[in-house]
């Protein structure tokens, strides 16, 4: 496969733009098509087959778009899909999100992990694989946050709905005495600064979105198709409303970048 092909990334919505900026900023010379499944957003409260529907409907499209990789940047579409992925596309380097349990746990002072997490990846087995694998010496209290990605997706992150509805989630991990919270949905990363406000300066804030680009350049380099040469372009594509996704853009990622229609 030509090293100039692209890199498909694909969320439930804006969320992994988050990953979009990490995988940019490690590897610049790498050509990205990004998908936004705005149309069926948000995935945390949809069934395990509707989510496998979707992303291979996705990764059809990618691929036909020429794609040497996939990255599965939304942790609900990992636990649901990622495996059903590999198995359809064994050839094709396919990277994942998954809460960052490992580097939590070794963070932690206190002992006690919260994880900030839509309720599908929290009913994932994937998720309690993670935690019976990683976190048997620290206790993790998880909280579901419904609201959150649609609040994302509108580009709110710090107007009185957001802040009431982080308030809410945040405040039940600190009174169990939570020092590390894991932001286990790609599009909570964006609400860091919101988040900092919120939560004690001592509280670590963890998510996996550099390591995703890390683990991505690795798996590149062991295929021999990293891209070579000047900083490549970014396409963005989208399944929900043009116009909502381009109004959203220049809060998430950058003005000016033109963004397509994916039909469903």
């Amino acid at each position: 496969m030509a090293d100039a092909a692209p890199i498909g990334v694909f969320d439930s919505g804006v969320g992994g733009l988050s990953v979009l900026h990490e995988i940019r900023a490690r590897l610049p010379r790498e050509s990205l098509i990004y998908l936004a499944d705005c149309g069926h957003v948000p995935y945390g409260e949809k069934t395990p087959e509707y989510i496998r529907a979707r992303c291979r409907a996705i990764a059809e499209f990618l691929l036909a778009r020429g794609a040497k990789a996939l990255v599965v940047a939304c942790n609900t579409a990992t636990a649901a899909a990622a495996a059903d992925l590999r198995e359809h596309y064994p050839q094709l380097p396919i990277v994942a999100m998954e809460p960052a349990v490992k580097p939590a746990a070794e963070a932690t002072r206190s002992g006690v992990v919260g994880v900030l997490a839509t309720t599908g990846t929290l009913k994932s087995a994937r998720f309690a694989a993670l935690l019976d694998r990683f976190a048997n010496d620290v206790r993790v209290i998880t909280q579901p946050c419904p609201g959150l990605v649609e609040r994302i997706e509108l580009g709110d992150l710090d107007g009185p709905q957001t802040r009431e509805l982080l308030q809410g989630y945040v405040a039940p991990l600190l009174a169990e005495g939570c020092d590390t919270l894991i932001l286990g949905c790609t599009h909570y990363p964006f609400l860091r600064p919101l988040l900092r406000e919120l939560v004690p300066a001592d509280v670590s804030l963890i998510d996996t979105g550099a390591a995703v680009a890390r683990q991505l350049e690795r798996l590149l380099q062991v295929r021999g198709i990293l891209a070579e040469g000047q900083a490549k372009k970014t396409e963005l594509w989208t399944s929900g409303a043009v116009e909502g996704f381009e109004r959203v853009l220049p809060v998430l990622w950058r003005a000016g970048e033109a963004v397509s229609f994916f039909p469903d």
